[in-house]
């Protein structure tokens, strides 16, 4: 019975911590969306892609600490460049050796565009 109960006990564990770990992705991919839609246009979005994934990288691992290893971003417009979106990637910590959990998490929004105020 005692077997039973602490595989119950580690299972839950497991879970907590991979729902940590996806939390975690889906608020760095928040945040390197809040980055980029302010991004006023496609020259400035081309240099700011690599230090927004950077930022993104930087913060999942800052937040997740030992929950989401490796986290990896990546950053897509859609054509027209009125859409963007982040992609966090990471593998979430195991208390079993050898078993590989990974999350993949995405966020979205809409480019905000500021015209003239008069």
């Amino acid at each position: 019975m005692a077997p039973v109960f602490l595989l119950l006990v580690f299972f839950g564990i497991q879970v907590g911590l991979w729902a940590y770990g996806r939390s975690v992705a889906l608020a760095a991919a928040r945040e390197g969306v809040a980055l980029l839609r302010v991004v006023p246009d496609e020259q400035q979005a081309a240099a700011a892609d690599p230090v927004v994934r950077a930022h993104v990288q930087q913060f999942a691992g800052t937040i997740g600490r030992e929950s989401l290893l490796d986290p990896r971003a990546s950053t897509k417009w859609n054509g027209n460049r009125t859409e963007v979106s982040v992609v966090v990637t990471g593998h979430v910590v195991s208390l079993v050796p050898g078993l590989d959990l990974t999350t993949t998490q995405r966020a979205s929004g809409t480019v905000e565009r500021f015209g003239n105020v008069r």
